[in-house]
């Protein structure tokens, strides 16, 4: 008579537990540089969505002077809705800082978009108060700054 076995031995799994921790090891770091991807990314376009507002402001000859009446909806990511600042020439920006319900290695990173004079906007995002930044944060269309 032949004993079948039934089941997994001790050394089976534990090298199955082996594999999902190393596994778990790799893919947590990615999954948080993800996400405070993510997050830099939403504030750019949360910001960038203002943009035409501050376009039609200019075209009827007004200035906009606060974020609300470019029609800014709050978000859990900033503390506060940007800082609205132009100038009669036109030129002028949008800034806000990275405070709220974000990533800790982001948070303290200022996002600026700035309007030429000539109606070219251009994005910056200054980390240098974020602890843990990586340049893999920047979206497409931003640059660090120097």
């Amino acid at each position: 008579m032949v004993k079948v076995q039934k089941g997994f031995t001790l050394i089976e799994l534990m090298i199955v537990i082996a594999i999902i921790g190393i596994l778990a090891a790799v893919a947590l770091p990615q999954y948080q540089d993800f996400i405070a991807r993510s997050q830099v990314t939403r504030v750019v376009g949360e910001m960038s969505s203002l943009k035409s507002a501050v376009e039609s402001e200019l075209v009827n000859g007004t200035l906009p002077t606060t974020a609300d009446e470019l029609g800014y909806s709050t978000s859990n990511l900033v503390a506060a809705a940007p800082t609205v600042s132009f100038n009669p020439n036109g030129s002028g920006s949008l800034v806000n800082t990275l405070n709220g319900a974000v990533s800790t290695s982001i948070n303290g990173s200022t996002i600026t978009l700035t309007r030429a004079i000539n109606g070219t906007w251009t994005c910056i995002i200054d980390d240098a108060a974020a602890p843990g930044w990586k340049n893999k944060f920047i979206p497409a269309g931003c640059d660090a700054a120097t």
